[in-house]
């Protein structure tokens, strides 16, 4: 990585192109002059072109010499590059699960482009879409070509209706203009209590983080329209007594923290409620949190799935390239359909499903082949159960308890 750099702050200190466009430049200049010259006088055009072959040829010259300095550096550059990232062949679509249901794919582009803001590109290719629907291609090893529609069934997922959802969205994205450029907190309060039945349904605490972030604004002298940042605590003093008393019965220690930090105002980066008060993420954990809530109550996640996907895509690349090539040199095929042949290691944030192995088959359980617990607590999945069964009592495989089949219990994840 070394060479890249070096190549790379190379080509930036040869790759002077302020030099080349003003030799360009000059060179148009003495044209234009000929040209002035020769309308003006067309007699002389003969003289005037004659003259303009040595400073054209200068010019061309040095140009050219410019040019070959950026021509060798990005050559050089190009060649790191190559050596550095070797070029590996993409892994085929032999196996690609969502190539038979282009419509799924399509609505989470545009559902990407519109949680985006992009709302004319989302309503262009929602058109376009609409107006030349894709055919779904059949899996290369199986055949097999299963309907969009059925797994939209089984998802649970219709047409997308983009108007409502474009409105939302407008929204949602003038509040947190209005929050994150303006520190303005009164949109997302107002929101927040026109939907407050439903937020504290969901055990949501957003209402009282922007009531509480409005307190600690108005206290550090915000929107104080030349008044005087000693002005700020008797604001903040004021707002407390109009907007809190809903707040006491559930977040009262909070309160008493933030009129109690009103006594250390002299000295509050060194008190006690410094981090409250001097907390430079506290306006982004908030836009993160109304941002979270907003799609929640839509019922979308936080983040955009085909974001999501696609990181986790760029994850697990390596190693599903790593694998192609075993398997061709193994002379192997993948033959497990609906789940990877190897374990890819994804952050804890995008992990969003519990998952259970079974300690007997070393098989990952599914809806068909779900975990069963034994009367002796230990779990195993259910095709393994069977197996070591044989519908009769067996013996736990862990312990020395015994069970019939129909006393286990299945484990919902």
């Amino acid at each position: 990585m070394d060479v890249l750099l070096e190549e790379h702050d190379r080509l930036s200190q040869q790759s002077n192109l302020s030099t080349i466009a003003d030799d360009v430049q000059s060179t148009l200049d003495i044209l234009m002059q000929a040209r002035q010259r020769i309308s003006s006088d067309p007699d002389s055009a003969s003289i005037t072109l004659a003259k303009l072959q040595n400073p054209i040829k200068k010019s061309f010259t040095k140009v050219n010499e410019d040019l070959k300095h950026i021509h060798s550096g990005l050559g050089k550059y190009s060649k790191a590059l190559d050596k550095k990232f070797k070029d590996k062949p993409l892994p085929t679509d032999e196996y690609d699960a969502l190539s038979s249901h282009p419509n799924l794919i399509n609505r989470a582009i545009a559902m990407h482009l519109l949680r985006e803001g992009q709302f004319s590109v989302a309503s262009s290719f929602i058109t376009e879409a609409t107006a030349n629907p894709p055919r779904p291609t059949p899996q290369l090893k199986t055949g097999k070509l299963e309907s969009d529609v059925a797994l939209e069934d089984t998802l649970d997922v219709g047409p997308l209706d983009s108007k409502p959802l474009q409105q939302q969205f407008t929204n949602m994205y003038h509040i947190l203009h209005q929050l994150k450029n303006e520190r303005n907190l009164l949109p997302a309060i107002k929101w927040a209590r026109n939907h407050s039945s439903t937020l504290e349904a969901r055990g949501s605490n957003l209402e009282f983080e922007l009531v509480r972030l409005q307190f600690v604004w108005l206290f550090m002298g915000g929107g104080d329209c030349g008044r005087g940042i000693v002005d700020g605590p008797r604001r903040a003093l004021e707002y407390a007594r109009e907007e809190f008393m809903t707040f006491q019965g559930k977040y009262l220690q909070d309160i008493q923290q933030l009129a109690c930090a009103l006594a250390f105002r002299p000295n509050l980066e060194h008190s006690p409620y410094r981090r409250t008060f001097h907390n430079d993420s506290a306006w982004d954990d908030v836009a993160n949190s109304f941002t979270r809530e907003f799609c929640s109550l839509l019922g979308l996640s936080a983040d955009s799935p085909l974001y999501v996907a696609a990181t986790a895509g760029a994850i697990a690349l390596p190693t599903m390239l790593k694998l192609q090539n075993i398997m061709r040199e193994k002379k192997t095929e993948w033959t497990s359909q609906n789940e990877l042949p190897v374990e890819i290691p994804l952050p804890p944030a995008y992990q969003f499903h519990s998952i259970f192995v079974c300690p007997v088959s070393k098989e990952q359980t599914t809806d068909q082949n779900p975990p069963m617990m034994m009367p002796c607590g230990h779990v195993v999945a259910q095709e393994s159960l069977m197996r070591l069964s044989k519908g009769s009592r067996f013996k736990c495989p862990y312990c020395p308890g015994e069970s019939h089949p129909r006393d286990a219990m299945k484990v919902f994840l």
